[in-house]
């Protein structure tokens, strides 16, 4: 087994050497067992978190929010506002952790850096023609550089579904390693759509596509499709990070978004994490969620658990 990242890196050479070796390795991934999938994700959802337990995790949660919006009518107050929110998501009660980060359009970026100068919050940027995907590797690239330019610290990449689902793996992986080269020093979030990819098969092997061609995190979807990030298409990506980590030394991270409303919701997918990845992934180095109706929710039973009143959704702002 490798020991370190040149090691893997190494070891994974002759995986991506051709189209024909690349087809072989992802095809030659375990098959998903739907049934047995679908059951442990059920299974870890009926797990019961009380008290200080559930106080951490809501903590715990709120820290890896990346608070998101991205729509046609986003304005420079709005994402100001927003953060605002990100760096101190209660203004009355400053033990509040702030979000992981702020997701915007690359518009945006610069808004946003200002936004939350001073505070850990990280600026994260959609890009590569966000959300369908659907443009000329240049134009892809372009959009890239621009976000990184202007401070985006992350970029949430969208992957070519067409060319994945027409099996031209090489070319999802081509594009997967330049657009990791044009992020420079910013981590790439690799989004799968996994709503689209039909079979647990493909979101296995998706995932590794996505880690073989250098992402920092995958994750699940864009949030503008009918199905986004489900207990077990996230499962399923969490197995995919821990033995990816077993076999190269090198940990991924992983990003259920769209979808996932309620401190309930959010407390249930930690569960799958610290089951599955374990603990070293139980960090917003590692684990983030993307929304923009969870925080609310958080911060409301977050509320509940420190005053024993459940104050209601005029306590915290609109976003």
């Amino acid at each position: 087994m490798p020991t370190n990242a040149s090691a893997a890196a190494h070891a994974l050479t002759d995986v991506t050497a051709s189209d024909s070796t690349l087809r072989r390795f992802l095809h030659g991934l375990p098959g998903v067992d739907a049934v047995g999938l679908e059951g442990r994700a059920a299974s870890l959802g009926t797990r019961s978190i009380k008290t200080t337990a559930k106080a951490y995790a809501i903590d715990l949660a709120i820290s890896m929010v990346d608070l998101t919006t991205l729509e046609g009518a986003d304005t420079p107050g709005k994402v100001r506002a927003l953060g605002a929110k990100a760096v101190h998501p209660d203004p009355t009660d400053r033990t509040t952790p702030s979000t992981a980060a702020v997701c915007v359009y690359p518009d945006m970026v610069a808004t946003a850096k200002e936004a939350v100068a001073g505070s850990t919050v990280k600026v994260a940027s959609v890009a590569t023609a966000f959300p369908a995907g659907r443009a000329p590797l240049g134009v892809k690239l372009a959009d890239v550089r621009e976000a990184v330019a202007a401070g985006a610290d992350e970029i949430d990449m969208v992957i070519d579904r067409g060319a994945f689902l027409a099996g031209n793996y090489m070319k999802v992986y081509d594009e997967i390693v330049a657009v990791k080269e044009a992020s420079g020093a910013a981590r790439l979030k690799v989004i799968f759509e996994t709503g689209e990819l039909s079979t647990y098969d493909n979101i296995r092997r998706a995932s590794w596509l996505g880690m073989l061609g250098g992402a920092d995190f995958i994750k699940t979807s864009t949030g503008k499709v009918a199905v986004n990030a489900t207990p077990s298409n996230t499962l399923l990506m969490l197995e995919a990070v821990r033995d990816f980590r077993a076999q190269t030394g090198i940990q991924v991270g992983v990003k259920p978004a769209g979808g996932i409303r309620t401190s309930k919701d959010a407390i249930k997918f930690l569960v799958l994490v610290n089951e599955t990845a374990g603990e070293d992934w139980l960090d917003n180095h590692w684990f983030r969620f993307g929304a923009s109706s969870l925080l609310n929710d958080l911060l409301m039973q977050r509320q509940k658990l420190a005053t024993g009143r459940y104050s209601g959704p005029d306590y915290v702002t609109v976003d």
